[in-house]
This record gives structure tokens, sequence and C-alpha cells, in this order.
């Protein structure tokens, strides 16, 4: 071992320890109070002087010496001041059986300040030492004996609280007492804490007594963190000891704060969609079946329904009116057709289940609302709405998402505009490299499509669907012009986006994964 170098490696705090074991006899042990004393040291600046020591094997440890130590927690505190459960137990008893009272157990636990676990406890302790008998009918009646618990933990309680003492300073029924009152794993309701206090005694190792020798022959220079100019003036840094940095050292990492990534997503999501054009709607969580299937050309009976698998509302139930004329059209659409020129569905439209309050299961329900309140022509309509279905959870799919809801009006739009304007959210919003488009159904659309890209690590993956809107879903709501719409999965994109596997990440609390995934697009 290279002494020289060693000794240039050590911190001051080392240095100090090592000199004042130097000092000593071979091979004497210093238990770690007296080592501080000499070394003139802090406690913390002992315990880390000792772990660096110790890891470069220049000490080791002699003896180590556990002490249980026995000391009172807030409850005991509290307990010393006024009085503990089976005192008041105990005292509540007797005065019962003295004036000829009827007491129960939930008599007991109806008193302030006690818990039910606190009178099963002093109850049960009380029985077994026979101070108490429960009689007929649950009621508790003393039998005059004293109580050696209750007596004991008075005593204790005023003892541990002058000064926290050693438990094998405490024997019999009071160790006993102890041990049944401390602090355990799933109780912490107890008046005594017992906590190991560790004595340990340091000696020098062989390579330790090389450096302390070496260290007492030389002497120690004065340590300098930073070369300032009086030092270069008048010379003194010759006698100086610098301190040495190893920068091949990665420095500490600093948590600063940040947006959390999927919300930093959104934001970006959201400001890209501004910047071309459109328009942000709005609209809330809690939707009627009306705007969330009705007005969308979803049957009421048909299982396109079960695709939307939604939670309903408990209070209220159901909305007070849908707002006139779209209920009656609506209806009329799905009945027979209407002006349309389709058949409907031929059915009888049931009103009152339109007014059926649910968790909006689709950003779809916004476009809607939308399209009856007088769009623009031409017009860009988005939404980031979040969405809930019933659905099982994992990777891939949850019980709550985000859908960016987008809608186009305008004489000229159509198909292939819809296909340029998802390819360009594949690209420029999922970061995907590759997209495909499928044939699709859904009530409301037609033609319909579904778009998928590519998942570094889950391969394909839909985000969601598109189409032109039915006239069935258009003329009801005052719109004439063709309407591209789509709703694609946002938490989807995000996962492509940012390169994470499980869906359920986008919502952690992991701060480690939040600080190192990439937030940006």
């Amino acid at each position: 071992m290279d002494t020289s170098a060693l000794i240039d490696s050590l911190h001051p705090l080392e240095i100090k320890v090592l000199l004042t074991l130097g000092r000593c006899l071979p091979g004497t042990a210093l238990e770690s109070e007296r080592l501080a004393e000499a070394a003139e040291l802090e406690p913390s600046q002992l315990s880390m002087a000792i772990e660096w020591l110790l890891a470069k094997s220049l000490i080791a440890v002699q003896t180590e010496t556990v002490t249980p130590i026995v000391s009172l927690t807030k409850v005991g505190e509290e307990y010393y001041r006024t009085t503990s459960p089976i005192e008041r137990v105990l005292a509540a008893a007797r005065e019962a059986t003295g004036t000829g009272k009827r007491l129960t157990i939930p008599d007991l636990q109806s008193q302030d300040g006690l818990d039910p676990s606190d009178v099963s406890k002093a109850v049960g302790r009380l029985k077994k030492e026979g101070v108490l008998l429960i009689i007929q009918g649950g009621c508790i009646e003393t039998t005059g004996r004293p109580s050696s618990t209750a007596d004991a933990l008075r005593t204790l309680l005023g003892q541990v609280q002058e000064s926290p003492k050693e438990l094998a300073g405490f024997t019999g029924i009071h160790r006993q007492v102890i041990e049944d009152y401390a602090v355990k794993r799933g109780n912490a309701k107890e008046p005594f804490r017992i906590d190991e206090r560790v004595a340990r005694s340091f000696v020098l190792s062989q390579d330790g007594i090389s450096a302390a020798a070496q260290l007492l022959t030389q002497g120690v220079a004065e340590e300098v963190s930073q070369l300032s100019p009086d030092l270069l003036k008048d010379g003194s840094w010759r006698h100086k000891r610098f301190r040495k940095y190893t920068i091949s050292l990665r420095p500490p990492r600093i948590g600063t704060g940040k947006k959390h990534p999927y919300r930093e997503f959104l934001d970006t999501v959201k400001t890209k969609l501004v910047s071309m054009g459109f328009q942000e709607m709005r609209g809330a969580l809690v939707e009627t079946e009306f705007w969330d299937m009705d007005a969308l050309f979803m049957p009421q009976f048909h299982p396109a329904r079960d695709i939307h698998d939604v939670y309903f509302v408990k209070a209220p139930s159901h909305a007070a009116a849908i707002a006139k004329p779209f209920l009656s059209r609506v209806a009329k659409v799905h009945e027979d057709g209407a002006d349309t020129g389709s058949t409907g569905w031929g059915y009888s439209f049931d009103r009152e289940r339109a007014k059926r309050l649910v968790l909006r299961s689709q950003g779809t329900a916004v476009s809607a609302r939308t399209l009856a309140a007088s769009p623009n022509i031409p017009g860009k309509y988005f939404s980031i709405a979040r969405c809930f279905r019933y659905d099982q959870v994992d990777a891939t799919h949850a019980t709550d998402f985000f859908q960016v809801e987008g809608i186009v009006l305008g004489e000229d739009i159509n198909f292939r505009t819809l296909l340029g304007l998802l390819n360009l959210f594949a690209r420029e919003v999922a970061q995907a490299k590759e997209v495909k488009f499928l044939p699709a159904y859904f009530p409301f659309t037609e033609p319909s499509v579904e778009m998928h890209v590519r998942h570094p690590r889950l391969g394909w993956m839909e985000l969601g669907g598109a189409g032109l809107f039915r006239s069935e879903v258009t003329l009801p709501l005052g719109v004439t012009v063709p309407v591209i719409a789509w709703g694609l999965g946002l938490d989807r994109m995000a996962m492509v986006a940012l390169g994470i596997h499980d869906i359920r990440e986008l919502f952690t609390d992991n701060l480690e994964l939040i600080r190192t995934t990439r937030g940006q697009l």
C-alpha cells in the first residue's frame, strides 16, 4: 500500500481519528464516546470519519455491545401526566362496584380518550390477574385485589420519565410490564420504547498503524481547499496541505422542479393544435346518454353501445331536460331517419333514457355539443377530453384516459383530408415512425378508419378511430356541410412519444421515473 498516497486522500476528520488512536499504546481500543472526546469531534463528525476509515480498512471494530434502552413515547408521557387506560378502567370498575352501579365494556368504550382496543387490553389483563370479573349481563365488578400491572406501570412511568434506563436494570414484574407495553410492529400506541444502543470500540489496523505513524512523524500541514492571492504573495502555500479532488467522480444530481412528463406532453399537444389554427372545445365530465351516444346515432338497443361500457351516475341519475329542438330531432332520426335520407334504426326512442347521466365515455360527445352550438364554417376544433370506461387495466388499457378529439367542417372536406391530418398527428404528436390505417366501423361515421402506430417495444398499437360524420349526426344538430372527426388515445400516443412501456407509468408518483422521463416532444 502506498501510505503517502493514502494519507493525501484522507479527510481532516479521518486524520483526527487516526492521530488520536495513534497516540495510544499499540493495540489500545477506544470506545466511541472516549474517541469523540479525545479527537474533539461531534458525534455526527465521528460517525462519518469512522465509516470512511472502516471502508478504507484503516481501523477495525474490536468490540460491539448492544444495550436495550427503555424510554417513554409521547403516549407514555401523556400517561405519566394523566392516567393510563388500565388505571382508568380499574378506577371506573372500583367506583361502580362501590356505588352498586352497572358498568359494561361498552360503557367504558364510550368514555372520552379510551379506544376500544385499550379497553379490551386493560380488561383482559385485569381479568387475568383476578382483579375484575365479568358477571351476568356483561357487567364488570372488582374482586378487591390490587393490580400488580397497574401499580408497576405507574412506578415505571415515573422512573423512565426522569431519564431513559437500561432494560437490564429492571427485573420481575417491572421488566414484564415494560416488554408487554413496549412499541411493536403494528402496535405503535404504547407507553414504552425499547431501543438498542450500540457501543463499539475501535483499534488501528496494520495499515492504520503505518498511516498514523507517518502522520505523527511528518506532522499535519494546515489543509487549504482554495488557492488565494495572499498564499501566493507570501509563499505560505509551500507549507500548506491542499485538499485533493477526484474529478472522475460523478457530481451529485440536483433534483430540480419540473412538470410531470405527461402534463408537459398534454400542454405540448395543445400548443401544437392551437398553432395549426384549431380552436379548443370544452365539456363536462358528467354527460347525458343523449350527447354521449344518442346524438352520435348510436342506437339504444344495438350491441355497438357495448363498446362504451360506461359508469352510470348514482345521484342524480338523470338530467332535468335535453336542449330543444335536438332531443326531438335525434329521436326522429333514430326512429325513421327523418329527412336525412336514412331509414333510421326503426325503434321507439326512449326519451327518458336519453337523460340518464354517465361519466363521459368518449370525447366525441364534446364534438356533438359543438356541432349543435352553431360552429364556424369552415372551422377546425379540438378537445383534450378525459374519458371513462369500465375496462381491465393492463399495459395499454386504463379505466380513465385522455382523448384528443377533433372535427373539421367545410364544403371541400373529404376523406383524403382526414387521412392527411391523422398521419400528421401520428408523426408530430406521437413521434411515430410507422403508421398504418385499417377499415373500421363506427355508428356515427362513414367511411370509418382506425389508425395504428408501431410502438418500439409493444408492437402495433391502435390509437383510435376517425371518419366522416354521417348525415344522421350532422343534420339533426343543424350542420349541412361535410364534417371529419377523430378521437385518438392521447395516453397511447404519449407512450410512444415518451418511450413508456406501461400506460400506468403516465400517472406514477415515482419521482425517479418522473425525473428521468423525457418530457418534451
